[in-house]
């Protein structure tokens, strides 16, 4: 029994939707990064992980799709164009503006506002970093949807090496870069007479994770 035309135009056009899904998701993460808990750690299952996550499968939502039909459940023939005018018109006005409106501009104005909450942070003497945090990532989605793009593998395992060259990158590039500005926190602390020992011992863990990860898979073995 054939699939009819119109389920899979239906089906083809949430499949070209999926790479703006995905840029939304990210639009939402960065939102929730600065409503995720008090201070800087993440909890497993907060707004950040969960729209990080969502944005990881829309990525790699074909190779997922093909993780299932391998497994011998039955899936209808989709990746390919649009024949209705209509959905055609319809993917092509959704994807203009997830682009042109929430990434080309709405993205820049919310972290213009985490640049303004940073602010009004230290009005209130909260910790800003979360706000600033939010700020940088929403001005970097789209260079995180083109890394998470080049990690994608293609393959049925494609969401979980996605997942693991991120925490790669996290490990390798993002930690160091931290670890640094925390080693100048903990300067401006010891200048100013205030206690910085905990500083640079946060600053060598995050020199430390990748290390700190091993140890542990080899403790768990």
């Amino acid at each position: 029994m054939t699939t009819p035309y119109l389920l899979t135009d239906i089906a083809n056009t949430m499949m070209l939707l999926a790479p703006s899904a995905a840029l939304l998701c990210l639009v939402l993460a960065g939102i929730s990064l600065r409503g995720d808990g008090g201070g800087v750690s993440f909890v497993i299952g907060g707004g950040f992980t969960k729209w990080m996550f969502w944005a990881v499968v829309f990525v790699t939502l074909p190779g997922l799709l093909s993780w299932f039909s391998g497994s011998g459940v039955s899936m209808p023939s989709v990746g390919g164009g649009v024949g209705s005018p209509w959905l055609a018109s319809f993917q092509t006005a959704v994807s203009g503006f997830v682009q042109n409106f929430v990434l080309g501009h709405l993205a820049s104005v919310l972290a213009a506002f985490m640049a303004l909450r940073a602010i009004m942070d230290m009005v209130e003497g909260r910790n800003p970093i979360l706000s600033v945090l939010a700020a940088f990532f929403l001005l970097g989605i789209q260079t995180t949807y083109t890394l998470m793009q080049q990690y994608n593998t293609g393959t049925q395992y494609a969401m979980t090496d996605v997942l693991a060259s991120l925490w790669t990158y996290l490990a390798s590039v993002v930690m160091p870069t931290a670890a640094g500005l925390v080693v100048f926190a903990a300067i401006i602390r010891f200048a100013t007479g205030k206690p910085a020992l905990r500083l640079v011992a946060v600053s060598l863990a995050l020199l430390c994770v990748s290390g700190l990860w091993n140890l542990i898979q080899a403790m768990a073995q």
